[in-house]
């Protein structure tokens, strides 16, 4: 993929890479990987935070009894967030990028917070998507999609390098349907193919911006661009989930959290459903 100025991907100048160390034994993060790679296709600079949860008050117990063993875990996660940081530049600077980094350590909640206001200075902003650590990586995207303004990316463990030939773009008229397609199209440009997928009954559709209309919203922009409505089968994520998996997808791009994020915890949602079972990276914004 060419990375000289007329590249699609040209419209990404600065990304952000995102991990937290909240434990010894965090495997590396997989948003380190595809954000470098996805950094070197566009030519962007790219900013590493790795940070590490900083054992403190209420979080103490993790650590053990004493004030002895919250500083050495302390310092441990703090060498560990650093060795990360460290060998993401290290391999920035192999691949020609230019790269700064940062290894704050904060405690619960300031250490998702703040990372949430450096994705307001960039593009993008590259998370991991971990099941082991579930609330706290879905914390720190809902947050980062929330506080930012800007889109993410979540990288399940399975996809620890950038693809983006084949693109599906989940569609349902809504303002974050919109909000995501649009901010996604310097990635859908680049696409081989991308496919605006509806799933449902188009009467059932909380929009009057039918897809093959906004399809041809994303053509003018240079999109190779197709139209798939899905009849529903069990939930709209369970649809598009199998769908994607179909079609071997390497990207999700779709609006976040149509329903506030209380009501998808209570009574389920898309968006909680593909955070809990991401079949591949998912391009998110709000």
């Amino acid at each position: 993929m060419s990375t000289h100025a007329s590249s699609p991907l040209a419209g990404l100048r600065d990304l952000l890479i995102g991990t937290i160390v909240e434990d010894e034994d965090h495997p590396v993060s997989p948003a380190i990987g595809y954000g470098l790679s996805l950094a070197e296709a566009a030519s962007a600079h790219v900013t590493i935070q790795s940070s590490s949860w900083c054992l403190v008050g209420t979080d103490s117990w993790l650590a053990g009894p004493s004030d002895d063993g919250v500083t050495a875990v302390d310092r441990r996660l703090d060498a560990l967030a650093r060795a990360f940081a460290e060998n993401a530049a290290g391999a920035a600077a192999q691949a020609g990028l230019t790269c700064t980094w940062e290894t704050p350590r904060l405690p619960y909640p300031e250490v998702v917070h703040r990372l949430a206001a450096e994705a307001r200075l960039h593009d993008l902003t590259v998370l991991d998507l971990d099941p082991r650590s579930e609330i706290l990586s879905r914390e720190t995207i809902e947050t980062a999609l929330m506080a930012s303004g800007r889109p993410v990316i979540a990288v399940p463990r399975t996809h620890p390098a950038f693809a983006g030939r084949r693109i599906v773009v989940a569609w349902d008229g809504s303002l974050q349907a919109a909000r995501a397609a649009n901010d996604a199209l310097p990635l859908l440009r680049a696409a081989e193919a991308v496919e605006l997928v509806t799933v449902g009954d188009p009467d059932d559709l909380l929009t009057t911006v039918p897809g093959a209309d906004f399809a041809r919203h994303l053509a003018r922009h240079g999109v190779a661009v197709t139209v798939t409505d899905l009849p529903q089968v069990g939930g709209t994520a369970d649809t598009l989930r199998g769908h994607a998996e179909q079609v071997r997808a390497d990207l999700i791009v779709m609006g976040a959290y149509r329903h506030s994020r209380t009501r998808e915890f209570v009574f389920g949602g898309v968006t909680r459903a593909f955070l809990l079972d991401a079949p591949v990276p998912l391009f998110l914004a709000h």
